[in-house]
């Protein structure tokens, strides 16, 4: 990384450090701002996309399907793209994946517009929404330790997380305002949102490493570098298989839809509530983290997080009450948090820059794709056995997997600070 790149721009940067220090450094401010834009378009469209198709059908299995044809492109392409992350510009990158995704908005506020009803054109523009997602995301989340020096990664990873979470609050809580206008007017805000996002992903300065782009290799040795590395590094695979577990069995929010309308008996901002409650107590463990640290015992504070992540799904699947469910909801946000932070902190310490792309690709695909397979699941599973049942069972099931783990991974449950992690064969940086 340049030195302009680490420099803090104080003008710019020493109101926003207050949040957390890594915002001193101006390229992560753009990033960090990017990210936010196209994380809140995001938000905006899977509520929006999500209350049209159950609004017409009333099926909860075509909630899954939804999320499955996300899930789809990130399996197949993950890894090749992940390859290429680590081969190309991760800047520009992350703005055509961006731009991707302005492209499924307005394609969406055509079907809007048009009266579409049919389910399989949705299907398909969430589709390209997942090739968006498997283009940008290992070289967005590649970037953070390029752009701040080793002893930021944990403020920058805790600042990544907030803003996905504060784009979960920002952009639901939108989208239920906007739902009662028009989903057209939906689709074009959260469009017009990513398009500031992709801006500020061009106008990083940073210099990429000239002997990482450009490198030729394709073989399937190459490819699956990230996957190998990953499966030896008993750290970090068990931190992502954990949190796959996690988001499989919990992931309650799918269901949201289905809970607001029929359980609960909200409307769209009703809807919009419980789909930013959870950010809400994650933002809160993001302001935790930021002033104390996670500190020692690491790891066995990432399983105590995930299993309390289980109780919270489980309180927020026999809940009936509204303001329950929303406190429900933000304790598990809160607790993901931890959970995510200390996994994201951990592969980024522990990866060196040439496998980053392709170790987050293999993240995206356990993580970020089990989200939308996970969305698969719970609908699948609401249809067979009904969504209490289904969003409790997962929520036990959570729980038990965190009180196992150990006995399967006793180098996470040992890790002590995360800043003594670095890429095997390197000393641990300063």
């Amino acid at each position: 990384m340049s030195s302009s790149g680490r420099s803090a721009d104080n003008a710019g940067g020493s109101r926003l450090a207050r949040l957390g220090p890594a915002l001193e450094v101006r390229d992560f401010r753009h990033l960090w701002g990017a990210a936010l834009g196209w994380d809140i378009g995001e938000q905006m469209i899977l509520l929006a996309i999500g209350w049209q198709v159950y609004d017409y059908h009333h099926k909860a299995l075509y909630l899954g399907l939804i999320g499955l044809a996300e899930f789809i492109p990130m399996l197949l392409l993950a890894l090749p793209l992940g390859t290429v992350a680590d081969r190309s510009s991760r800047r520009a990158l992350l703005t055509a994946a961006i731009l991707i995704d302005v492209g499924v908005a307005g394609g969406l506020a055509v079907l809007s517009a048009t009266g579409v009803t049919l389910l399989w054109p949705f299907l398909a523009l969430a589709m390209v929404a997942g090739v968006a997602m498997a283009l940008g995301s290992p070289a967005s989340r590649s970037l953070p330790p390029m752009l701040v020096p080793t002893g930021l990664v944990e403020s920058a990873v805790t600042l990544r997380g907030a803003s996905m979470y504060a784009s979960t609050i920002l952009g639901p809580a939108a989208a239920g305002l906007l739902l009662v206008i028009s989903p057209v007017v939906t689709y074009s805000v959260s469009g017009a949102v990513m398009l500031v996002g992709a801006a500020l992903a061009w106008t990083m300065h940073f210099r990429e490493a000239p002997g990482r782009l450009g490198t030729t290799g394709g073989s399937g040795r190459d490819l699956f570098a990230g996957l190998h590395f990953i499966r030896g590094t008993q750290v970090i695979f068990g931190a992502i298989l954990l949190d796959l577990v996690a988001v499989l069995f919990g992931g309650a929010v799918a269901l949201l839809p289905l809970y607001a309308a029929s359980i609960l008996h909200l409307g769209t901002v009703g809807l919009g509530i419980l789909r930013s409650s959870a950010s809400v107590g994650a933002l809160i463990a993001a302001v935790v983290i930021t002033r104390t640290e996670i500190g020692e015992r690491a790891g066995k504070k990432m399983l105590l997080a995930v299993g309390a992540f289980g109780v919270a799904v489980v309180v927020f699947g026999l809940s009936r009450s509204f303001p329950l469910s929303i406190v429900a909801l933000a304790a598990a946000g809160f607790a993901d948090m931890y959970s995510v932070n200390i996994r994201g902190t951990a592969i980024a310490l522990a990866t060196p820059d040439s496998l980053r792309g392709r170790v987050t690709a293999v993240e995206m695909v356990f993580i970020s794709g089990s989200n939308e397979l996970g969305a698969f699941e719970s609908g699948l599973a609401a249809a067979l056995i009904g969504a209490v049942p289904a969003v409790v069972a997962g929520g036990a099931l959570t729980i038990f997997f965190a009180a196992i783990w150990p006995r399967w991974f006793p180098g996470l449950a040992r890790v002590n600070r995360l800043t003594d992690l670095a890429p095997e064969g390197e000393e641990r940086a300063a």
